[in-house]
């Protein structure tokens, strides 16, 4: 080829792939900040419906949720067909890329079984809408009682990232999540066993607590956050020196660790103040 030539193909072909470089790239970015711009009205909804007392509609997490996945998609898509004009440009039939291009994807697939198993995994997670942004969850072994707790910060067709109380960012596979323990879903209970001495006045003990745990349902502060009135169940169980009477309320999914934290409170103080002596600490 000669220096005439390759300056003949730079000004017409190589310009047309510079084009398509830069064009994809700003593309992109547009794709970005849309999705961002739009993730950023979802996520102020769902501030204004806290700030309002109301708990945001499982459908703002799943639309977040959905938004991300298809940025994810575009931007994946994009790339893929400015490769294919990059390509053409080079003067490389596509057509004559079908048969190898058969034979690159069959080896891939086989040593990329996980990858797709992660993207179907990420597909039916969608459709079933078994956790959405926002949502706590714990994803473990099925079976097992312990896992990985978190809030969901983001959600892909291949992958789940989850920002646990520690602050840590915990990224999983879609293909490895065999089950999800979903935590902010329609209502949540909360159960509080307190140790009272086996020796005071159970009936006091338990007198005090309803009476706290009513304070708290008629406190309109904490009212909106209940389903219904807190139950003071009775005696769960005795134990050597000690025994346990049970509290239980149920209220929305957000709420139930600050209104778990209440009524510790509110019944620790209540006990303290009526004399009665507690062995352990609340759980």
């Amino acid at each position: 080829m000669h220096l005439s030539d390759i300056s003949a193909w730079a000004r017409s072909n190589g310009l047309l792939i510079l084009l398509f470089v830069f064009g994809t790239a700003l593309i992109a970015r547009f794709v970005h900040w849309v999705a961002g711009r739009y993730i950023a009205r979802i996520d102020a909804e769902a501030r204004r419906r806290l700030e309002a007392g109301m708990v945001p509609s499982e459908d703002l997490g799943h639309l977040h949720s959905l938004v991300q996945a298809g940025e994810w998609l575009a931007v994946g898509v994009l790339y893929f067909v400015a490769f294919l004009l990059v390509m053409s440009k080079f003067d490389l039939p596509l057509t004559s890329l079908v048969a190898p291009a058969t034979a690159i994807g069959a080896a891939i697939g086989f040593g990329a079984q996980r990858i797709v198993q992660d993207l179907l995994a990420g597909f039916f997670m969608f459709t079933e809408r078994q956790y959405v942004f926002g949502d706590v969850v714990q994803i473990g072994q099925v079976g097992a009682t312990t896992g990985v707790t978190g809030t969901v910060e983001e959600v892909t067709l291949r992958t789940t990232k989850l920002r646990t109380v520690q602050g840590d960012l915990v990224i999983i596979p879609n293909g490895q999540v065999n089950q999800v323990v979903n935590r902010s879903r329609d209502w949540a209970r909360v159960i509080i066993d307190v140790p009272v001495a086996i020796d005071q006045d159970i009936e006091r003990a338990t007198e005090v607590m309803r009476g706290e745990v009513s304070a708290l349902a008629g406190d309109p502060e904490w009212r909106k956050q209940l389903l219904d009135d807190p139950v003071v169940a009775g005696v769960e169980s005795i134990d050597a020196g000690f025994l346990k009477l049970r509290v239980s309320a149920r209220t929305l999914p957000a709420a139930r660790a600050d209104v778990g934290r209440e009524l510790r409170r509110r019944i620790a103080q209540g006990l303290r103040e009526a004399g009665i002596k507690t062995t352990a600490p609340l759980q």
